[in-house]
């Protein structure tokens, strides 16, 4: 009897550590299939294509919706594919939360869920859902559903999650944060002097037009831009030579964060390329995809 004991004990903490590495793995491939940075089996390179077409057709439909003609004719089809796409970005949603703490070990797991929910991605995934369930669940104004329902747009965000072209720019744009941020204080110094001289050459002349510094950011912000609408026209020998300067100026100035980025495009794209170059670790000869000579 004893030894039947002792055998019943060992057999269930076998099963019961078995059934828990089960879980583990199976926790551990939901999380690949959701993030191509972390999986490049061939499902998960078709579970990520799946969702990348759904999303791509739910903006698509937002975008017909607003045309009468194709809208009134298949209103039933459009609710039907919205209710669908919740739902399959619903489950998609409660599986990243459930399989964001897989690689975590000797935390909470509820502290690790809820750190990823209000991260950036989660809070856009929500976001891309939740217009349809409060609309559901609270019922809502008309006009109040039509401006919640544009929130459907975020769902072209995600596709950040599955692009790694996009996983690429965030890291430029990570990397080059603090030049980016000198860049547009200068573009904005630059604004607030060219607006403050020609309110000061013009105003006098146009008090209609030039009636504030405030109001003639506006001309300066369409002026450095070289866009130019038309609507604000300096008419004084002094407001015509400030333009001219803020005009030629203005390219030079807006070249700053596109060469900023550009740069970093450059240097993400050689890491890129460098973190694929394989050698051999015994002869030192480079290796091909495959990993042979």
């Amino acid at each position: 009897m004893k030894y039947s004991s002792v055998f019943l004990i060992a057999n269930f903490s076998i099963i019961t550590k078995n059934r828990l590495q089960m879980y583990q793995v199976v926790k551990g491939k939901v999380h690949s299939l959701l993030n191509p940075g972390v999986g490049d089996t061939k499902l998960d390179k078709i579970i990520n294509s799946l969702i990348i077409s759904l999303i791509i057709l739910n903006v698509i439909a937002v975008i017909l919706e607003t045309v009468p003609s194709i809208h009134d004719p298949y209103t039933e089809f459009f609710s039907i594919f919205d209710f669908v796409s919740v739902i399959l970005f619903s489950i998609e949603y409660v599986f990243r939360v459930w399989s964001s703490n897989h690689a975590v070990k000797n935390k909470h797991p509820f502290r690790v869920r809820l750190k990823y929910m209000v991260s950036a991605g989660a809070l856009i995934d929500l976001l891309a859902i939740l217009p349809y369930y409060i609309h559901v669940i609270v019922g809502l104004d008309l006009r109040v559903l039509r401006i919640l329902r544009l929130l459907r747009f975020m769902r072209l965000f995600r596709l950040t999650a599955y692009l790694k072209s996009a996983k690429m720019m965030k890291n430029v744009f990570r990397a080059k944060a603090s030049d980016l941020k000198l860049s547009l204080v200068l573009i904005l110094f630059f604004i607030i002097i060219s607006a403050s001289l020609v309110y000061f050459a013009e105003h006098l002349a146009q008090p209609e037009v030039f009636t504030s510094i405030p109001a003639t950011f506006w001309w300066a912000t369409v002026t450095i831009t070289t866009v130019g609408y038309g609507d604000m026209i300096p008419i004084t020998l002094l407001g015509k030579i400030f333009t001219g300067f803020l005009a030629i100026s203005g390219i030079a100035i807006l070249a700053l964060p596109a060469g900023i980025i550009t740069a970093g495009f450059l240097e993400e794209s050689r890491k890129v390329k460098r973190s694929k170059i394989h050698y051999c670790p015994h002869c030192g000869e480079l290796l091909d995809d495959t990993g042979h000579h």
